[in-house]
């Protein structure tokens, strides 16, 4: 399993959320770059970057602070919000982004979905975040009637390969992953599945590692110091 430290922006600063309310926006760290070689000291391979000011705005925001991340560290770069269009898409492939998952569009324009995956293939991911288990869009601002599995089927027979689930409600509560509707999903689709959010302590990557699942998104428990980076990445190895 893929250990994938994060670090969400707003304003090009690190900063974390708690259930993705923005009003509870917390700075965490005085450096992206700083904290990604911090990241790669510990052992890391990946880190999973969102553009909070990207979900919200509909656009790309702060896209050369990823770009920075992914050309001045070994880290291979995923990255989310504010991707709408192929443009956008195109604009991260060719400048050393390793995967781009694309959300609200998914459920709202998954037309865009099928020509990414045609075109860039296993570059693009799908963010599935859900709330009560069906799929919120937008910066979690808006619900949806759409049940996150029925969403992760069809954006499988599109040919997406990886699938990274958000439980909101656990989101940034260090509460522990919601490791049944992870299984569940797991066991529905055969994408790759990495679980975010609510991951808290070893004992939780553990939990994930035992249900096969492709990764393990950690950003507040990370911050907070309730889980040692190295030792994730080394339990996961």
């Amino acid at each position: 399993m893929i250990i994938f430290p994060a670090i969400d922006i707003i304003d090009s600063k690190p900063v974390r959320l708690f259930k993705g309310d923005f009003a509870t926006a917390e700075q965490v760290a005085d450096d992206v770059l700083e904290t990604a070689n911090g990241f790669v000291q510990a052992g890391a391979e990946w880190v999973h970057m969102v553009d909070l000011d990207g979900s919200l705005k509909k656009e790309r925001v702060n896209s050369q602070t990823f770009v920075d991340v992914a050309a001045q560290t070994p880290l291979k770069v995923e990255i989310g919000g504010g991707i709408r269009t192929m443009a956008d898409i195109d604009f991260y492939a060719n400048n050393g982004i390793s995967r781009v998952i694309l959300g609200s569009v998914a459920l709202k324009n998954p037309a865009l979905v099928e020509q990414a995956v045609k075109e860039f293939g296993e570059l693009i991911a799908v963010g599935i975040d859900a709330k009560n288990g069906f799929v919120a869009t937008e910066g979690w601002t808006e619900g949806s009637d759409t049940h996150y599995i029925d969403l992760a089927k069809q954006m499988e027979a599109m040919g997406v390969k990886t699938i990274i689930y958000t439980d909101i409600s656990k989101d940034g509560t260090l509460s522990g992953p919601n490791v049944e509707q992870l299984t569940a999903l797991n066991e529905a689709v055969s994408c790759d599945i990495t679980a975010s959010g609510g991951v808290t302590n070893i004992d939780d990557i553990v939990a994930l590692k035992d249900k096969n699942l492709y990764g393990a998104i950690c950003g507040k428990s990370i911050y907070k110091g309730t889980l040692d980076l190295r030792q994730a990445v080394e339990v996961c190895k």
